[in-house]
């Protein structure tokens, strides 16, 4: 009887041996999955942060170079106070290859008003989470006329003195731009925004470039 007793025995443990040994790579892949979807998550906050902070970078530009607000812009010297946004900056402009351009276009009412629906436009799209593309589109060529009329790979300027550069390419316009047509490649709108409510809107939905 004992004998006919161990093969049952042996058997058995060879049984949960093996329902312990397919139990644990689902429990892996289990673990695995949700270690993903807390990646994904945090990714989406993070870039739903980074979206918020760059929108109120652009929307406060706009909102102290409008009322003066006594930061960049000194108070009573504001747009709404007969102030031009664009005169100091473009009209300070002292190197690079558009520099009689820039100071062309200094004061000039279409710059104003195309500079400040710019900063009003971005900002309120990053933060609303909406328009995204649109704003990188119009952020990163916004940017790139802010870095010629900086210059960065000038050493001097035009009058011969040091131009303070720091790096001949890297500056904070390009920063800006990469950040954002980042935004806009992961979506950044559908976490702490209206994106995902916008992009179910049927004429959204046929203009994907309205995302």
């Amino acid at each position: 009887m004992a004998l006919h007793n161990h093969p049952q025995r042996h058997l058995g443990m060879g049984l949960r041996s093996l329902r312990r040994t397919s139990a644990a790579p689902a429990s892996s892949l289990a673990s695995a999955g949700e270690a993903t979807a807390v990646a994904t998550a945090t990714q989406a906050y993070v870039f739903a942060g980074l979206r918020l902070l760059t929108g109120f970078v652009f929307l406060w530009a706009f909102l102290d170079k409008t009322f003066g607000l006594g930061y960049a812009t000194g108070s009573g010297r504001g747009w709404i106070d007969g102030g031009s946004p664009t005169k100091g900056f473009l009209g300070g402009v002292a190197v690079g290859p558009m520099e009689s351009t820039f100071h062309a276009w200094a004061g000039a009412a279409w710059a104003d008003w195309l500079f400040m629906l710019g900063l009003l436009g971005i900002g309120l799209a990053l933060i609303a989470g909406i328009g995204l593309r649109l704003a990188a589109v119009a952020g990163t060529a916004m940017m790139a006329l802010m870095w010629i009329a900086e210059w960065p790979p000038a050493k001097h300027l035009s009058d011969g003195s040091a131009s303070m550069s720091t790096n001949p390419f890297a500056d904070y316009h390009l920063v800006y731009a990469v950040v954002l047509i980042g935004l806009a490649a992961v979506g950044a709108g559908a976490t702490w925004g209206l994106g995902r409510a916008c992009a179910r809107l049927p004429f959204v939905s046929r203009n994907r470039w309205l995302m």
